[in-house]
């Protein structure tokens, strides 16, 4: 992948780079993201995994352009390796299916892509472990039947109430193992929004997830913190280590890039924040 960092290079002194076999592309500071993909598409097609090619792709990313118009105005090489973390894991971003999403983000004054799994996302990557039999996480809401209790014995039960269910109060998660093992996380609505505001940058972003889709995020923050007691595989860990990253180099393998060090500005909120979506 260090001929595409070098191609990277290039790109800022205008000159030719061999993109396809007796082809050549020349790179230029004027050329728009969309054109970078399509042309760098022979070096993405190297870190995609089968199930997915690389006009598929391209098509994704092209996708998550006309969706959201500000990311043209990203850095360029913060856009390409957010596109990288999700082929290298295999989720489609910014997609109905809401497996990860691709985010506007300003960090230190300059406008970056941040990479972000998504609720659907996560239970895919959970499930390629052999060992879960089953996860999957609700919302509790005020008129619910609904118990837990902690301890040498725990306990959890949940009816959810048929006709007006009131307002969310909470959400849960329960994975089950194939031995029969299982194990539930339970957070209340205040400490999935606590845990959002302090750990999730984008939070506040109008192009975040959670403006869009709160429920599926909340439930995205209750399975994290229940895996946290799974026993989940490297891959696993190393697909968590690149959530909610922004990164400005490339590499074979995307989880070994350094994250960006995140710095919200003090304009943060006047530059990329708005109405819910």
């Amino acid at each position: 992948m260090a001929a595409l960092n070098e191609k990277i290079a290039a790109k800022a002194a205008g000159t030719d780079v061999s993109v396809k076999k007796d082809t050549s592309v020349r790179l230029t500071k004027s050329m728009s993201i969309a054109d970078m993909v399509k042309a760098l598409e022979p070096e993405i097609k190297r870190a995609l995994p089968s199930v997915l090619t690389p006009e598929r792709f391209t098509r994704m990313a092209l996708s998550a352009i006309n969706n959201t118009p500000k990311l043209t105005e990203c850095t360029p090489m913060s856009f390409i390796a957010a596109l990288m973390n999700a082929a290298q894991l295999g989720l489609e971003p910014n997609t109905p299916l809401g497996q990860a999403y691709l985010i506007p983000y300003k960090n230190k004054g300059i406008l970056e892509t941040q990479f972000q799994i998504g609720y659907k996302g996560l239970l895919e990557l959970a499930y390629r472990n052999e060992r879960m039999q089953s996860i999957e996480a609700h919302t509790i809401y005020e008129n619910d039947d609904f118990y837990y209790e902690l301890g040498l014995n725990p306990q959890l039960r949940h009816i959810p109430e048929w006709n007006e269910r009131g307002e969310i109060r909470g959400f849960y998660a329960v994975f089950k193992l194939d031995n029969g093992g299982y194990r539930f996380e339970v957070m209340s609505r205040y400490d999935i929004d606590q845990y959002a505001s302090r750990y999730s940058r984008a939070f506040s972003s109008e192009y975040s997830p959670w403006r869009s889709n709160y429920e599926a995020m909340a439930k995205k923050t209750v399975i994290k913190q229940l895996l946290k007691y799974a026993p989940m595989k490297s891959d696993f860990q190393k697909a968590m280590s690149m959530d909610e990253s922004i990164k400005t180099e490339l590499a074979i393998d995307m989880s070994e890039v350094k994250n960006q060090e995140l710095q919200q500005d003090d304009d943060h909120m006047d530059t990329v924040s708005g109405d819910a979506m």
